[in-house]
């Protein structure tokens, strides 16, 4: 087999990688070449009434930027030749984008106040129960339902012939090389598109009045999109490389990676500043039991991801940001692992995702504020906080793996955690310790390792995710937790069910 060569760009809702993978002699192997911060920007301005309105977005152009870097980095420690890009990202925000290439706006981002009641303006154009037989998503403030909805409320003048809307991934795509299409595991979570067809729901665009010309075409992971500009190319130096249209949605990336021999067997936890904790299901589950549950089929590679979205490592690193404001300087994560480790265990619990820590001004008062409702004396250090929050953290994904196998019938025997919060290696073994369950804890870089195999699928380098298993499990290394202490996880379990 002759060298093949991929760059995958993973954005996630704190920063940015760019990894270079290479397939040559029949081996794998992924390096990364850049990364990059990024966070939300508040401005504060006033609406129409005079009122100061927060307003939440992304900075595209500078995300875009460190795109053009990650290529350049690519050219100058990898080669100039290029065989494919591949673009994941969050699994929300967007925006419209006239016929001559310009924005309308800013990017909205998904955490914005804007659409904290806008569930209930989908509902009240749709019965709950008939969008989730159809999509199969469950209901979230930052669903793309919700925001095409508010642009039509609130924007609709702008909707001018020839506007199209642009989800997250799509618009890096246009930036690069002027595509404008979204894979079915990004345009499944939109809450738009039908779960069964992959194609975007007529009755559901019609009911919120969305004209279906302004969104883009859906195609399988794998489609070849488009090719990079000549003149993007020519300026950096390598080739004009194919665009590939891989699981956008980090989560259907990080899902392809996990190293899972049964899939009815398995709990997979994609843990990041979201944890979206599920199983590998062959067709959507849209019974009334599974819409109960809140549980989302959101579109895979050749399957579905029945899973729930949970708060994740998004608690802590906004305790860890609010006391980096308060001290000057960051914290360091092994010092917070090793205080959350002597802190007292379940000293308090919380419900994860709770509203109130959704996007707070401070998360400890927050967390505070919970334990006083609650009749339970707050932490009174930041490793209990910490640990609170991880032990409850843990718990949330017994109760979730409890729901999802009764609606699908399957028993879990294994669980793996995989992305960047498989590295935690305290929450990996509570994890173990909440549900009873052996752990395995890899690879770290899951969604780049998705990525680059989806990629790698579409160019014909393997022939299916299938195929790329005994290679991910070679390339990367997979650490094991086995429960212990189980009988006080058990009552600490049964406190925490009286609390949710």
């Amino acid at each position: 087999m002759s060298t093949k060569r991929f760059l995958a760009v993973d954005l996630g809702a704190s920063g940015g990688k760019c990894f270079a993978g290479e397939f040559a002699q029949g081996a794998f192997a992924m390096q990364e070449i850049h990364r990059f911060a990024y966070e939300c920007v508040s401005f504060h301005l006033p609406d129409g009434a005079g009122r100061s309105v927060e307003r939440m977005v992304w900075d595209d152009t500078l995300i875009y930027a460190h795109i053009l870097n990650g290529l350049r980095a690519y050219r100058r420690e990898v080669a100039d030749i290029l065989d494919a890009i591949g673009i994941d990202t969050w699994g929300a925000d967007g925006q419209f984008v006239t016929a001559d290439g310009d924005l309308l706006g800013k990017v909205y981002a998904y955490r914005d106040h804007r659409l904290d009641k806008m569930i209930a303006q989908v509902k009240a154009r749709i019965p709950a129960e008939r969008i989730y037989a159809i999509t199969g998503i469950h209901f979230q403030p930052f669903n793309v339902s919700n925001q095409i909805l508010w642009f039509l409320q609130n924007r609709r003048h702008l909707l001018v012939p020839g506007v199209r809307y642009l989800p997250i991934p799509t618009l890096f795509y246009y930036y690069l090389g002027g595509s404008i299409k979204v894979d079915s595991s990004w345009a499944s979570v939109t809450q738009l598109m039908d779960a069964k067809s992959k194609t975007w729901s007529g009755e559901i665009l019609d009911k919120l009045g969305i004209p279906p010309g302004v969104l883009p075409e859906i195609v399988a992971p794998g489609a070849v999109i488009g090719k990079l500009h000549g003149k993007i190319a020519a300026g950096i130096g390598l080739n004009a490389a194919s665009l590939v249209a891989v699981g956008a949605h980090d989560t259907a990336s990080a899902f392809a990676a996990a190293p899972v021999d049964d899939p009815r067997a398995a709990l997979i936890i994609s843990s990041g500043t979201w944890s979206l904790v599920g199983k590998l299901v062959p067709e959507p589950i849209t019974t009334a039991r599974a819409l109960a549950a809140n549980l989302s089929n959101e579109g895979g590679i050749g399957n579905i991801r029945l899973l729930k979205n949970c708060m994740g490592g998004w608690l802590v690193h906004e305790l860890r940001r609010a006391w980096r404001d308060a001290d000057g300087k960051e914290m360091e994560w092994a010092a917070l692992y090793a205080q959350a480790q002597a802190a007292a265990p379940f000293a308090a619990l919380v419900d994860p995702d709770d509203a109130g820590f959704y996007n707070p001004a401070d998360m400890e008062k927050a967390f505070v504020e919970y334990c006083r409702k609650t009749g339970q004396p707050a932490p009174a250090t930041r490793g209990g906080l910490v640990r609170m929050a991880y032990e409850s953290l843990a718990l949330k994904y017994r109760m979730i793996n409890e729901d999802i196998c009764a609606v699908c019938g399957q028993r879990t025997s294994r669980v793996h955690i995989v992305g960047g919060g498989s590295q935690n290696e305290l929450l990996n073994q509570f994890t173990a310790d909440a549900l009873g369950l052996p752990v395995l804890a890899g690879p770290v870089e899951a969604t780049a390792v998705g990525n680059i195999m989806v990629q790698a699928m579409g160019l014909g380098v393997i022939r299916s995710l299938r195929d790329s298993l005994p290679i991910i499990k070679k390339a990367f290394p997979i650490r094991e937790y086995q429960p212990t202490n189980t009988v006080a996880w058990d009552r600490a379990y049964a406190r925490f069910r009286k609390l949710v």
